[in-house]
């Protein structure tokens, strides 16, 4: 997902050079930008169109602010986070820019700055504040490279930062998954090399697509509506009870998040241990018989033995991609679990085939949303996976939110 073009060369020439910055430190900054994008020619010759950067949402900084640059010289992010190999993103949680409970840790927000750290060769740290202005003060003082939050453009210009938008303008492309407009990356300096790469990652023509895919991925619409939340809380209150002892001692035999089972059992079945589908799967974890058979389960209809076979099941799925990080792996997983191992890894070798990450989940889902007309079961488990993110983020709220009271 690297995004520069030769097209924008001379113009990022001088954005990247005050009328007063040292012409020494000026080529340094420069060489380290030209030979980190070396390799990356080949991509961004496929752009089609670069957004201009006055179209973007990156705020200019104010008259007092320029004047104070004019007196000093000031330290960019971009050489720090470039010594360092260390990306620091101060962060705010929340449905649009990271979720982590419970050790659990993935996102819209996330996954986007977590690509674009992947992009400029850094690992990402990410750092956790209560607010806003907590996560602003810390880029305004060098204690983040940036922020990752959904703070308003106020109170970016109380803070003297710039800011764009993790949707280049295109806002109803989060909307319409009922993510926050707003989510966006902040920086101290508008000029930094770090916010002027940022913004071509994000808002060239292909930048803009992989977005409005992730977004789909993360959509918070399906428990939003009154009947899909009435039925899934009255299965928690009604269903769970009866079996949350053989989802945590399942679970726990073959270590997984019993949340996790939970979410899958209900995705599966509602949480029925008695369901039955036309196709003769069965059981609280719908299990087709030669599966069972595999899992050692002589009863399907049997909700203990039932969940141990989902749950062997799955950990077979994450063994097959044990080179997969976190979180992705989880998501290939479950993938796997709806679809079969094989023809996962097959879009992985497509993928690798066309030089993207065959182990990056968001460019596994971009290729089946791309594909999904001529593919029904790309459909199916698209919709399986993010069905089950959702449920296990709902579960693990109200967990969280009944342990604090």
């Amino acid at each position: 997902m690297h995004r520069m073009s030769h097209r924008f060369n001379r113009r990022l020439k001088q954005k990247l050079k005050p009328t007063n910055l040292p012409t020494q430190r000026y080529t340094k900054i420069w060489a380290n930008i030209c030979e980190q994008n070396k390799s990356r020619t080949s991509r961004f010759n496929k752009t089609k169109k670069l957004v201009q950067i006055s179209s973007i949402a990156l705020l200019s900084l104010p008259a007092k602010s320029l004047t104070t640059l004019s007196e000093q010289i000031p330290t960019y992010s971009y050489d720090q986070v470039m010594q360092t190999n260390t990306l620091t993103v101060a962060a705010v949680k929340g449905d649009s820019t990271f979720f982590a409970t419970d050790g659990f840790q993935h996102g819209f927000g996330y996954d986007l700055t977590r690509a674009y750290a992947n992009s400029l060769g850094v690992k990402l740290e990410l750092r956790t504040f209560d607010n806003d202005a907590q996560a602003l003060t810390a880029v305004k003082l060098g204690q983040a490279d940036m922020a990752l939050t959904t703070a308003s453009t106020a109170n970016m210009e109380a803070q003297s930062l710039a800011s764009m938008n993790l949707s280049c303008g295109q806002d109803k492309k989060l909307t319409s998954n009922g993510l926050h407009p707003k989510v966006n990356w902040s920086f101290k300096y508008s000029h930094d090399p770090l916010a002027i790469t940022a913004s071509h990652y994000l808002c060239d023509n292909h930048g803009m697509q992989e977005t409005a895919k992730l977004a789909n991925f993360y959509n918070q619409n399906l428990l939003k509506d009154a009947y899909n939340q009435q039925h899934f809380e009255a299965a928690l209150d009604e269903q769970l009870p009866n079996y949350i002892h053989s989802f945590q001692e399942q679970a726990k035999n073959y270590d997984h998040d019993w949340e996790l089972l939970v979410a899958m059992g209900y995705q599966e079945s509602h949480l029925n241990p008695n369901a039955v589908s036309p196709t003769g799967v069965q059981g609280l974890m719908m299990l087709t018989n030669s599966t069972a058979e595999a899992m050692g389960v002589s009863n399907r209809i049997d909700p203990f033995e039932s969940i141990g076979g989902g749950a062997r099941y799955l950990n077979q799925m994450k063994e097959k991609f044990a080179d997969v990080p976190n979180p992705d792996r989880l998501w290939f997983a479950l993938a796997s679990y709806n679809m079969g191992p094989n023809a996962i890894k097959k879009i992985q070798q497509e993928l690798e085939s066309q030089g993207e990450d065959g182990n990056s989940w968001a460019n596994v889902y971009a290729y089946m949303l791309d594909n999904a007309s001529n593919n029904s079961r790309y459909v199916q488990c698209m919709h399986y996976v993010k069905n089950i993110r959702s449920y296990l983020e709902s579960i693990k709220l109200e967990e969280n939110e009944t342990q604090s009271v």
